[in-house]
């Protein structure tokens, strides 16, 4: 494993010990999370971009409503 060393404000660094503290984690486990939740945003924008470029609106729209009746919180089980 790898030591990283960042520069944040101080008021920064202090919010970031707190939110650790609230979830019961370490500050280095607090980063460790969120480093890798921005690693699996960035993948997944990576991965579907391309294919949203090859996309039209019209199709994605239709997609999306698809979703929105299947998943919406009135439809009965």
């Amino acid at each position: 494993m790898a030591t990283l060393t960042i520069r944040v404000p101080d008021a920064h660094r202090d919010r970031l010990a707190a939110m650790a503290a609230q979830r019961g984690v370490s500050l280095n486990k607090l980063m460790e999370e969120l480093s890798a939740r921005a690693l699996a945003e960035h993948d997944t924008e990576m991965r579907f971009r391309p294919r949203a470029a090859r996309g039209t609106v019209t199709r994605v729209l239709a997609v999306l409503e698809r979703l929105d009746r299947r998943h919406s919180p009135d439809k009965a089980p």
